[in-house]
């Protein structure tokens, strides 16, 4: 299995609180004053972005070894150097339709709500820098989609076009009730 570790970059200041003891990621409310980095993924035709803090490693994808009656987006689990790590389709867990695996599928490790997780998507860009003007609030969207994960969206210049970056709280998607990867009296 191919493995790539990631390295950390220098933890971000933030005026906003910590929580769960890491860096602050920013809510609907507040934007960071200071640039961030973020591993930017795509999933289907769409490009997010989460905290490369997070981040532990990207491996390639291989089939996990299946858990009876989990959630239909938890694939299974993998042994990652002796830890038993759950992995989580992103695909799956976002209803995309046309769910495949190719050499591009690749897992994104990630240490959120004091746990290892594996994270499915369909590839990963750049490790990208954005500075605080790049980065606009997330939409309201009166109840029709749940922006509940995403705190913000970054254009980017790609030549003559620009591409956006949905920039989503992992820790906070991955420790909802829903996922199912954290006990309740872990919901700090």
């Amino acid at each position: 299995m191919n493995s790539m570790t990631v390295p950390a970059p220098a933890p971000a200041t933030s005026t906003t609180p910590a929580t769960t003891g890491g860096t602050a990621l920013p809510t609907h409310a507040s934007l960071p004053a200071n640039p961030r980095e973020v591993l930017s993924f795509k999933l289907g035709a769409e490009e997010y972005g989460i905290d490369i803090l997070r981040v532990q490693e990207i491996r390639g994808y291989e089939a996990p070894t299946r858990i009876a009656n989990a959630p239909h987006f938890i694939k299974g689990v993998v042994n990652l150097r002796g830890v038993i790590v759950p992995v989580v389709d992103m695909r799956l867990r976002f209803g995309l339709a046309d769910v495949s695996y190719n050499d591009f599928t690749v897992v994104i490790v990630l240490n959120v709500a004091n746990r290892t997780v594996g994270m499915v998507v369909d590839s990963v860009s750049d490790v990208l820098e954005l500075p605080p003007g790049q980065v606009k609030p997330a939409p309201e969207f009166n109840g029709a989609v749940d922006a509940t994960y995403i705190t913000g969206i970054a254009t980017l210049k790609q030549g003559e076009a620009d591409r956006m970056l949905i920039l989503m709280d992992i820790e906070a998607l991955m420790r909802s009730p829903e996922m199912g990867l954290t006990e309740p009296g872990q919901m700090h």
